[in-house]
């Protein structure tokens, strides 16, 4: 089985910082930029003495950053353990995919499928990341080709183009920085956020999402999405370290809409319990 999941960026139309203090509403567009979470499971089947097994494979590959990394997850507590990287690891996934199995885990009561979502995390998890173009700046790429920086140019590249690093630099202090993916501020780590949450949620059989061309009378219901976005800010916000205005998540969720945000309180108590 495989899942696809997407989510789209945002533009903040309006509210600016104000949509930080509640009541106070914004204005959130969702853009056609999107991140993908695809996941499938890295074994095919089930070796015989796996019902005694404490831990559990799950590979992060992002092609377009030419990384990939690899974990073990822990079945009882949910938490992963980094067994090898290329480069530094994205704690945005990370955090996504240790909530996401937590969630399953306490949402899902029925013993049939409790197990068969333990037979799902025994299987490993393959999990592949992709953004649009749109979230990352190309301009050092098209001005080595000698091209103009055009609308034309930038859509004439092939989708999920690899992306390239800032070069390091010296700070004020003299130190230096380490590289930088260059960002047109579309909110990916929200939608990277929530794809994969997304991903992993309908995998894992905790939501059903709406298939795209699928023939099914299953679509996804207001507790889904509900279910999806709580999972996602929480992640989301434990990954960034501070609890955001949070409309970058929920128009990652929910698309375009008036937002006013949740309760910092809500999420106060999940940044002393998180996974890991």
């Amino acid at each position: 089985m495989e899942v696809v999941a997407s989510a789209p960026g945002k533009v903040l139309v309006a509210g600016g910082y104000l949509v930080l203090e509640r009541p106070n509403p914004g204005l959130v567009l969702s853009t056609t930029a999107r991140f993908y979470a695809i996941v499938r499971p890295i074994h095919d089947e089930l070796s015989p003495d796996s019902w005694a097994w404490a831990w559990a494979d799950v590979k992060v590959t992002s092609p377009q950053l030419s990384r990939e990394a690899a974990y073990k997850l822990s079945i009882k507590n949910s938490t992963l353990q980094l067994t090898s990287a290329r480069e530094s690891t994205n704690p945005f996934v990370e955090q996504a995919i240790q909530f996401s199995i937590a969630a399953a885990k306490v949402s899902i009561t029925d013993k049939e499928k409790k197990d068969a979502l333990d037979k799902l995390l025994l299987r490993g998890l393959n999990i592949t990341i992709l953004g649009s173009n749109d979230f990352y700046s190309y301009r050092k790429q098209i001005e080595a080709r000698g091209l103009p920086l055009t609308p034309e140019v930038l859509l004439s590249l092939p989708p999920f183009c690899s992306i390239t690093f800032n070069s390091e630099v010296a700070n004020g202090t003299g130190e230096i920085c380490k590289p930088e993916v260059a960002k047109t501020g579309l909110g990916s780590s929200a939608a990277m956020t929530a794809s994969v949450v997304a991903a992993l949620l309908h995998y894992l059989g905790a939501v059903n999402l709406s298939c795209s061309g699928q023939s099914s009378s299953v679509t996804a219901t207001g507790r889904d999405f509900d279910f999806v976005h709580a999972i996602a800010q929480s992640a989301h916000c434990i990954a960034q370290g501070k609890i955001g205005s949070g409309f970058d998540v929920s128009a990652a969720v929910y698309g375009s809409h008036r937002y006013t945000r949740f309760s910092p309180e809500i999420l106060s108590s999940a940044q002393v319990r998180s996974p890991g």
